[in-house]
């Protein structure tokens, strides 16, 4: 069985993403092997997992299951957004329609008057809400620094679960090689 500090080694040189095959392949053997140290039990699921994903990746109809559920909800989504859309636009017409009604027959009843007889004033006015709307502007972005935060806190999170991304981006350059390959001829065989 393994020591514990070579299985550690193995795992960091795992999460850096500098193992080779035989090292994963190590790993997964302990992990599986029912005899985990103590302090790296949290990673016997993690393990089980991956080992567990990679014979799903093997499953020649787990692609067309995927993107028959995808094409689906995309479907789905479509669908309901256009019905949401033609509704929305519908009543928009509508409320313009009736606006604009409602504005001519004003109008024609009685003109409209403007609020400043003084251009000076009408532009100190102007220029006091311009002021406010930006002051309310800057407000608001002042709280979108915390997103930054927030960004920086999902860092770590990140770094570790780049080597499974990295691992299932393998897989699909794999087989995507693969596909691309010509077919063998019959006869040469």
């Amino acid at each position: 069985m393994m020591e514990t500090q070579e299985i550690l080694r193995l795992l960091q040189s795992y999460f850096d993403g500098n193992t080779t095959e035989a090292e994963e392949q190590q790993l997964n053997a302990y992990f599986q092997s029912g005899e985990v140290a103590e302090e790296l039990t949290e990673y016997t699921e993690f393990f089980g997992g991956i080992s567990e994903l990679a014979g799903a990746a093997d499953d020649p109809t787990i692609e067309d299951d995927v993107m028959d559920y995808i094409l689906e909800n995309e479907h789905r989504d479509k669908t309901k957004y256009r019905t949401m859309w033609k509704a929305v636009t519908g009543i928009a017409a509508s409320v313009i329609i009736v606006l604009g009604g409602f504005l001519f027959y004003q109008e024609q009843q009685k003109p409209f008057d403007d609020t400043f007889k003084n251009p000076e004033e009408a532009y100190a006015y102007a220029a006091k809400t311009l002021q406010f709307v930006g002051n309310k502007y800057n407000e608001g972005l002042a709280h979108l620094s915390e997103f930054e935060k927030l960004r920086k806190g999902n860092e770590p999170v990140k770094k570790a679960t780049q080597p499974v991304v990295d691992f299932y981006e393998g897989i699909e350059r794999m087989e995507a090689t693969e596909a691309s390959k010509p077919l063998q001829d019959v006869d040469s065989l």
